[in-house]
């Protein structure tokens, strides 16, 4: 299939995810996937299609008493020679083998299919695609949506197609990013005394680390596993120099009871006495399984809900007050590896449950 062309949406939805893998979209690159999805809905009586960059909307008005919003994104991490895709079986399962295959494009696919077929659906429902989720918040194609047209993320309920091995995760943790930051005094290293070193300084900040236990915390019946890591760390001028600066980069992924604030509180707690300065945050989403329809959602499924401990979009329709639930195909394990890959038959399976649960 040449990558300009519309996509084929009578092929099965593994044969879509296939397609859809095979047009490269990197963060930054995904006009020519959007244009394909664009194209191929375009068209569909059922369907009111709006563009915003290389975010696409696809909503039904059927009148429906509730609206299900159902969402993913159209960008990857970089490929590493695992394009195009490849089939292979082992031990009777087949697989799917490609960059993107799990990271989101085989719920994409999903998507697609389903937003063209379903003209009558029990909800009315908006499909979203967007860009440049794998980068920067500031760039994210939802979070654009959300603050330029914030009438287009509405609903009763939202799932975002992410990674879940097709059972229903709930929620998911918040992330604060923070720099540990120690300061010193310059000298020359055949002169250490005459300085202060700003890296030794640092010692005591790794020790708490090191002496860290993170916390599981229950809420709203799903239990979520907290960390609290060094992901980097910095300082040094040259090889005979004494360092005056130092930080170390710190990564706190909270359970959803807790704000931003509540979390950087705890995060300066542990490290109280250092100057600790936040250069990354994004609030988590609780569960979001209390509401009617999240509860008949994971019904349909037929699958105990886990909870979500990375994060991901669900967080920006909790923002909004929107339920949400992370569903899709594949193993979050498997996301941005060099053998990433999904099993067909997860695919299948979330296609048929999603199918089933919209058109009840």
């Amino acid at each position: 299939m040449s990558s300009t062309s519309s996509l084929d949406l009578s092929r099965s939805s593994v044969e879509l995810t296939a397609d859809i893998c095979n047009i490269e979209s990197v963060s930054g690159n995904e006009k020519t996937l959007a244009d394909a999805i664009e194209s191929s809905l375009s068209g569909l009586g059922h369907l009111e299609i709006i563009r915003n960059g290389n975010a696409l909307v696809a909503k039904t008005n059927l009148g429906r008493a509730q609206r299900v919003v159902i969402a993913g994104h159209l960008d990857t991490v970089p490929v590493n020679n695992n394009l195009p895709v490849r089939y292979s079986e082992d031990e009777g399962a087949e697989w799917l083998w490609g960059r993107g295959t799990v990271d989101m494009k085989a719920g994409v696919a999903v998507a697609v299919k389903l937003a063209a077929e379903l003209t009558e659906a029990a909800y009315d429902i908006t499909w979203i695609w967007y860009d440049n989720e794998e980068v920067a918040s500031e760039l994210n194609g939802l979070g654009r949506l959300a603050v330029q047209s914030p009438e287009l993320l509405q609903g009763d309920f939202a799932i975002l197609g992410e990674p879940s091995n097709s059972t229903v995760e709930g929620g998911c943790n918040g992330t604060l990013r923070v720099e540990v930051r120690t300061h010193g005094v310059r000298a020359h290293s055949a002169r250490a005394w005459k300085g202060e070193n700003a890296i030794h300084k640092l010692a005591p900040a790794l020790a708490a680390l090191a002496s860290y236990s993170p916390a599981t915390v229950t809420v709203d019946g799903l239990d979520y596993r907290e960390g609290l890591s060094a992901v980097g760390v910095s300082g040094g001028v040259a090889g005979n120099v004494i360092p005056d600066e130092a930080a170390l980069t710190v990564n706190y992924r909270f359970a959803p009871d807790k704000s931003v604030a509540e979390a950087l509180a705890h995060v300066e707690d542990v490290f109280a006495g250092f100057e600790v300065v936040v250069t990354d945050s994004a609030e988590g989403a609780r569960p979001g399984l209390t509401a009617a329809l999240a509860q008949d959602f994971v019904a349909a499924v037929g699958a105990e809900p886990m909870p979500k401990y990375g994060w991901t979009d669900v967080a920006r329709f909790s923002a909004l007050g929107i339920p949400a639930v992370n569903f899709g195909p594949g193993d979050p394990s498997l996301a941005h590896t060099d053998d990433e890959r999904v099993l067909t038959s997860q695919i299948l399976e979330c296609e048929r449950a999603l199918r089933s649960w919209l058109t009840k």
